[in-house]
């Protein structure tokens, strides 16, 4: 079969016979128009006409829109639905055509015989592994319902997670942006103005404007060439930032630092365990419990590490032992995995850690929205403040010459 790309779906609206010899009409899912006429042929349909319709755009596969779908299944379910009509119900009601092409598409596959999770795993630029690893559990137990629940809710609670950490860095990187903008439009265009005025004085300039009078020269004679030089500079980092050694050592320098190194590690780790409990919950084994959660990770550094944990359990060692030879875990992690797997208890461990690090993950970004917003504030007044005195001064100094005179 093939893989969709999530970047090139479009949504095709296709004529077709059926095994019957009826004429249909529906839409498809699909990146072009052989793979739409290859999708009607896996169902068992002729295509008779294949027409572009529209392109469903990233916001529609946003992960919003798959918990919600995930939620409604999971009612639906509970409900006594069969799995295809389920799909079909929430596509007649969804508003995004992208969703309600993919709903019928999947309806379709699960209306042959084939597996819920294996018509998932065609698209698999939408599904991660972790949805792929749950449902196919919840087939084998017959718990479909229960597992679209639970996987919702994880997602739900990492989504928020993750919202939070954005806003709290998000604020103090745009006050910066700001007072930059402001003060390089003060050096570049304000005091220019300025600084022609008081050449007609005949009284020296203090230090400061001098100074700030120097900055904006160079401000300005130099603007071009740095403009371009970070043009320039642009493609070869964005290039570097693709290789495997570059992105490693940057993971690394991040989590060494001491505020966004603590809500990088605390929204990971929460991740992993939070996954880890799913599945374990879910009757998945460990390793491929670990094996989901490094699919899951966007990047190769806390794959590397999850990677490793999986060579160390294959080599008979426990979890504990082998997450702590790594230093993306805490102590704590350590601490309460021995417990749980002496216990017999490593599940509910997991997901008390998991709920922990999201705690408290929260509360730094609380706390560091908190803390910066007065910080940045005083940095902005403080900059524009100066550079407001060093305008005005000479204006001061000019007006004490004049009374003394």
């Amino acid at each position: 079969m093939f893989a969709l790309q999530k970047a090139n779906l479009q949504v095709w609206r296709g004529l077709m016979l059926d095994s019957s010899g009826a004429l249909q009409q529906d839409v498809i899912l699909a990146c072009s128009r052989a793979e739409a006429r290859a999708s009607l042929i896996s169902q068992s349909f002729i295509p008779i006409r294949i027409k572009r319709d529209i392109s469903p755009g990233r916001k529609c596969w946003h992960l919003r829109q798959k918990i919600e779908v995930l939620r409604q299944l999971s009612t639906l379910l509970q409900a006594g639905i069969a799995l295809d009509d389920g799909c079909r119900l929430i596509a007649q009601q969804h508003p995004l055509p992208g969703w309600r092409a993919l709903l019928n598409q999947i309806a379709g596959h699960i209306s042959t015989g084939k597996a819920f999770s294996d018509t998932l795993a065609l698209w698999p630029t939408l599904f991660p592994p972790l949805f792929i690893a749950l449902l196919r559990t919840g087939e084998l137990t017959g718990k479909l319902e229960l597992c679209c629940h639970r996987l919702a809710e994880q997602q739900e609670r990492q989504y928020q997670l993750q919202i939070k950490i954005r806003k709290a860095l998000r604020y103090p990187l745009f006050t910066l942006g700001v007072t930059l903008l402001v003060s390089a439009a003060m050096l570049g265009f304000v005091l220019p103005e300025f600084a022609s005025i008081y050449q007609s004085f005949n009284t020296p300039l203090p230090s400061l404007t001098r100074a700030f009078i120097a900055l904006s020269h160079a401000l300005i004679q130099y603007s071009v060439p740095v403009v371009a030089a970070i043009a320039l500079c642009f493609p070869f980092f964005t290039h570097l930032r693709k290789q495997m050694a570059w992105q490693m050592r940057e993971q690394r320098w991040l989590l060494s630092l001491p505020f966004t190194g603590a809500l990088l590690r605390g929204q990971k780790l929460s991740q992993i365990h939070t996954t880890l409990a799913l599945t374990q919950q879910a009757g998945i084994s460990l390793l491929q419990g670990l094996e989901t959660a490094g699919l899951a990770m966007t990047h190769p550094w806390w794959r590397a590490a999850l990677t490793r944990v999986q060579k160390k359990l294959l080599s008979g060692d426990p979890l504990s032992q082998a997450i702590a030879q790594e230093t993306a875990f805490s102590p704590l992690c350590v601490q309460l995995i021995r417990t749980g797997e002496e216990s017999g208890t490593l599940d509910n461990m997991l997901a008390r850690l998991g709920q922990w690090h999201t705690e408290q993950t929260q509360d730094r970004a609380d706390t560091l929205a908190a803390a910066l917003e007065p910080a940045m504030m005083s940095l902005m007044g403080g900059i524009v403040g100066t550079l407001t005195i060093a305008l005005y001064l000479p204006v001061f100094r000019l007006g004490e010459a004049i009374s003394m005179g």
